[in-house]
């Protein structure tokens, strides 16, 4: 009588001269019947493919896979999320700025648009429209506001704020450690008639690698005597306590 050891050796050693199987050709090599070698492979660990409909098969020990989870033979794709149903949602939620059915498909290998589609009307995932193509995101509100927000600041231009302009910034930041950018842009609007957005302020924290809420410490600034043919931003002295 086989026992499960030898089973479990003679699975392996197959796996060892090729690392993807489908479920027919395994069991006739084993001439062990579909269901016994399901039994087999649940009881040695398996992963099934998230391409061709999960047909193909390998052994949790075989594949080496990348920082997004996918682990390709030839175009035989695995993840550690393991559908490609769970492998869209898993890649979409870690997304920083969410993903277009093109970016998930290149990582993927396949097209997926349909599938997507589908996730969002059950509710799995959510969409807007970004110029021609749509970005799909969590449906928790917590990481969409998050993925928003870095797909809003990748998608602006990349101007830097004139230098007089980002000095009052900072300024107003010290006097108002704690202040939302919302709240930076209405007291730079009431106090200097500077008129500057929300995003153009955190796209200038971002870019220089600022942090909100910073350790700053209210310091009395001097008054500025600006001199003829001078800039407001070389008069002005800036001193940040860590």
């Amino acid at each position: 009588m086989i026992t499960h050891s030898q089973t479990g050796q003679g699975i392996v050693s197959l796996f060892t001269e090729q690392p993807c199987w489908m479920i027919e050709p395994l069991a006739g090599k084993m001439n062990y019947s579909v269901p016994s070698v399901r039994r087999f492979l649940n009881q040695t660990g398996y992963f099934s493919s998230f391409t061709h409909n999960g047909k193909w098969y390998t052994l949790r020990s075989i594949p080496r896979f990348s920082r997004d989870g996918l682990w390709f033979h030839r175009d035989i794709g695995f993840s550690k999320a393991g559908s490609l149903t769970n492998t869209l949602i898993d890649l979409t939620l870690r997304s920083p700025a969410g993903m277009t059915a093109e970016m998930l498909g290149e990582k993927l290998r396949c097209r997926c648009h349909t599938i997507l589609v589908q996730l969002c009307r059950r509710g799995k995932l959510q969409r807007e429209k970004a110029g021609r193509s749509h970005v799909y995101l969590a449906v928790d509100p917590h990481i969409a506001k998050d993925q928003r927000r870095s797909m809003a600041l990748k998608n602006l231009v990349p101007y830097p704020l004139p230098a007089e302009i980002a000095v009052l910034v900072l300024v107003t930041f010290i006097h108002n450690p704690k202040a939302s950018f919302k709240k930076l842009v209405k007291v730079l609007s009431t106090t200097y008639n500077v008129t500057v957005d929300t995003v153009q302020i955190e796209r200038f924290f971002a870019l220089h690698g600022l942090k909100k809420p910073c350790k700053l410490r209210r310091t009395r600034l001097p008054a500025i005597d600006r001199q003829p043919g001078t800039t407001l931003a070389g008069n002005l002295a800036i001193r940040t306590i860590s």
